[in-house]
């Protein structure tokens, strides 16, 4: 019982971090690592409070994450084979693909290194082989994958938890997104799915609040693409004093920047919403904290198939940051030092 209360307390400590962390700035990366520890407080609580079957939990709670260890390569192979068929060949649709390839390669080599002394009883023979140069190096490189595994894991873990959040009920700006077009003028479906949770948003709100459809003509288009989801916007039935056009931006950074500077032309209050695809409010939200824009970020829907490759895509951007890949790299150090002491 006493460890059940000294585990109980430990994981509220937890919990009660992440929480506050979360409440004061939701676009922080500490958040996804506070979650991870949260979650992992869970366990040794639930597992001290089934008293005699604390064994058998704590079994179940492995096996389980084996099985999921195992299963993540081939469901990302299978998605990433449906993801081409259905986009094309193209980089960042193999995203997904090549993960599950990668995982799969590691968890095999990991297997197949371990199997090496399975059968070994012979403590010099088991010494000699452990400790070699070639064992180390695979047990490192195996470690590493299962690193950058759990890393997607917590940043996804994350990602699923901002759509959770319900959102305000007022607003006075609602900003969307742009996507690209489709032969020149046309919503894509990732585009029209933004523009659709906007719509939803609009309707729910006892206010009328301005919508700002965010985005400039690229080279193969005929029109801006903020003057596409315009049209779009009342073919829906949004009237148009109430949509407000920012068609001069290119990137995520321009839409927000420009979209501010309009804002903050207008007078009266100014609570405001983001709304993009589910995978890219986040990163939406950092653009956001870095402009000062005091916003809600909501997602709209996207295609599960496509999901894990734009995911990926976005944990890259993220991590392409300086600060965050040198947190990634000391994490990384770290794994390494501990795996390393383990087979020692």
């Amino acid at each position: 019982m006493r460890i059940a209360v000294v585990t109980g307390i430990f994981s509220l400590v937890c919990w009660a971090v992440f929480l506050f962390s979360f409440k004061r700035d939701r676009s922080r990366y500490r958040n996804c690592l506070l979650l991870f520890f949260a979650i992992c407080s869970l366990f040794p609580f639930i597992i001290s409070l089934s008293g005699e079957y604390a064994y058998r939990v704590a079994v179940i709670t492995l096996y389980f994450i084996i099985f999921s260890l195992l299963t993540t390569p081939f469901c990302l192979i299978i998605n990433g084979i449906f993801t081409i068929k259905r986009e094309g060949r193209h980089i960042a649709h193999l995203l997904s693909l090549v993960l599950g390839l990668v995982i799969l390669v590691g968890e095999v080599t990991m297997i197949v290194n371990i199997g090496r002394t399975e059968f070994i009883y012979d403590p010099d023979e088991y010494h000699e082989v452990t400790h070699s140069l070639t064992f180390m190096l695979v047990m490192l490189f195996c470690a590493s994958i299962i690193y950058i595994s759990m890393s997607v894991l917590i940043f996804t873990l994350y990602i699923e938890l901002l759509q959770k959040i319900p959102w305000r009920k007022s607003f006075d700006y609602i900003i969307i997104l742009g996507a690209g077009l489709i032969d020149g003028e046309k919503l894509s479906k990732l585009l029209r799915d933004r523009v659709d949770k906007a719509i939803e948003v609009y309707n729910k709100l006892g206010t009328r609040p301005k919508l700002i459809p965010s985005g400039g003509q690229g080279a193969d288009e005929s029109i801006p693409e903020a003057e596409a989801m315009r049209r779009y916007l009342i073919k829906k039935g949004i009237p148009e004093e109430d949509i407000i056009k920012e068609d001069k931006s290119t990137t995520t950074n321009e839409n927000l920047t420009n979209s501010k500077a309009i804002i903050d032309a207008r007078e009266g209050e100014k609570r405001i919403a983001i709304v993009s695809s589910n995978y890219h409010v986040y990163r939406a939200l950092r653009y956001c904290r870095r402009l000062g824009i005091k916003c809600t970020g909501i997602g709209g829907h996207t295609a599960f198939y496509y999901w894990p490759s734009a995911l990926i895509r976005e944990y890259i951007a993220v991590h392409s940051e300086k600060k965050h890949a040198v947190l990634l790299v000391v994490g990384w150090a770290l794994t390494m030092v501990c795996t390393w002491w383990l087979m020692q």
